[in-house]
């Protein structure tokens, strides 16, 4: 460039040949580059799982194999009580342990999780820790619960944030363990018709007695002690750990995204340290998302956005024919898809341009948009692991997406689940009955894991 600065107008020929060749360099170059990724990142190798036991082979073979039947994952809740009803509590959890739970379950205690995370990070891999407590419409318990609540929230910052294999640390949180699910619906009808001022949730967080219009006196005590207990979570993970705030219902969902998009706006000035979660199945993702990029540039914060599918599909469809709504869901998957990437390519090309107020996790077990959002960083010059862009998927599950991600220097993390056996009993079969697209179409892995467990046993054979 620096030569093409100095030619001069006398030599235009030579100009016009500097160009042709710097055209001709960039085309090769564009032309390479999709092919060595497309064989990069193929995720048609089997020696992904090397790194795995040979009973870790074994047994996710075999519960992949028996979460590929819907009839045992619909009623993976009632199997999963009547065995422990025969077996007893203690019975009960043997056999969990080194089963499902060893599977999808970082472990119960401090020392547990550590030791899986250890694991996890000299592969590469990093953690996003889930505290497995949430709430639907009819759970609610009370203050003291939702206390109780957030204090395993709070040890779950400091798990995240004190230990070597910390690095760059993420958590999930569900509002409705801290938010009574009923407020919600209730806040999401009345914003619908008189939005609330941010402000007015930051002064809430702050201590300040505010009295939000439609809202009765209870009301106005509850939401208060909800909004300080997320407060003081995302005080204790400011500058430590990323919170990343799970979507959930669309009927609860803008009370949600109110709260989020308040502490983004008291939190987010110097760093995206709060995240919102963005489900493209629904047909709004794209305006939610547009929207909320609009907002941070106007209230002056950053913005962190998980992108998903979304999992909550069968319900959302027969609870609108039910209420003679329109169905919010997108018709048909090929929809669904365009609307990811779509919104994956908004967010990259906006990361391009201020990577210092952007981030997004790409949350997908779909290849095809694994390797579209790495084609487009490369594209843009976005690093694979500048701290912007980073991918992720659910501990136990696409380990030869992310295994392959990780060894190519991306940043990826697992999806990790902690606590007992009955503390995340409960979540494993709703996010089983949540994620049955996924658990139906894990062929691929599964064959994948066959050819890594014959070629060790062809190997052993042939030493004996």
């Amino acid at each position: 460039m620096m030569m093409c600065s100095r030619l001069r107008p006398s030599l235009p020929h030579l100009l016009s040949l500097r160009l042709l060749c710097t055209t001709a360099s960039r085309m090769t170059v564009s032309v390479k580059q999709p092919d060595r990724l497309s064989a990069t990142l193929a995720f048609e190798d089997p020696s992904a799982f090397r790194v795995k036991s040979l009973g870790e082979l074994l047994r996710a073979l075999g519960i992949f194999r028996l979460c590929s039947f819907p009839v045992l994952v619909n009623n993976s809740g009632k199997l999963m009580s009547v065995a422990r009803s025969l077996l007893g509590k203690r019975a009960f959890s043997y056999m969990l342990r080194p089963t499902v739970y060893a599977q999808f379950v970082a472990g119960e205690n401090e020392s547990e999780i550590s030791q899986s995370m250890e694991k996890m990070s000299l592969l590469g891999l990093r953690p996003m820790l889930a505290v497995p407590i949430e709430e639907d419409l009819g759970e609610s318990t009370g203050e003291k619960r939702y206390d109780d609540n957030m204090e395993a929230m709070l040890e779950c910052v400091q798990i995240s944030h004190s230990n070597a294999w910390s690095r760059d640390p993420m958590m999930q949180l569900k509002v409705t363990a801290l938010l009574s699910p009923e407020l919600c619906v209730k806040l999401t009808a009345l914003i619908a018709q008189q939005p609330y001022d941010l402000n007015l949730l930051v002064r809430a967080m702050d201590g300040e007695q505010i009295h939000f219009p439609g809202l009765n006196e209870s009301d106005v005590a509850h939401f208060l002690c909800g909004l300080r207990r997320l407060n003081q979570i995302a005080e204790a993970s400011v500058n430590k750990v990323r919170v990343l705030v799970d979507a959930e219902y669309t009927y609860m969902n803008p009370a949600l995204s109110l709260v989020t998009m308040a502490m983004m706006k008291k939190f987010n000035k110097d760093g995206a340290w709060i995240w919102n979660t963005y489900q493209c199945y629904l047909k709004e993702s794209r305006s939610l998302l547009l929207e909320a990029l609009r907002l941070s540039e106007t209230e002056g914060f950053c913005l962190g956005i998980k992108l998903v599918r979304g999992a909550y599909m069968d319900k959302e469809r027969k609870l609108a024919g039910k209420e003679g709504r329109p169905d919010p869901v997108h018709k048909c998957w090929e929809d669904t898809n365009d609307s990811y990437n779509g919104s994956l390519d908004v967010m990259l090309e906006a990361i391009s341009k201020k990577p210092e107020s952007y981030g997004i996790i790409v949350a997908t077990h779909n290849e095809e948009s694994v390797r579209r959002a790495a084609k487009r960083m490369e594209e843009l010059g976005i690093a694979n692991d500048g701290g912007s862009v980073c991918f992720g998927q659910l501990l136990g599950m696409c380990d030869h997406v992310s295994l392959t991600l990780a060894k190519e220097g991306y940043a990826v993390y697992k999806s990790v689940p902690y606590g007992s056996v009955d503390d995340t009993l409960p979540y494993l079969v709703r996010r089983a009955q949540e994620n049955q697209t996924v658990l139906q179409g894990i062929r691929k892995e599964r064959d994948l894991l066959r050819k890594e467990l014959f070629r060790r046993l062809t190997l052993r054979g042939g030493r004996t």
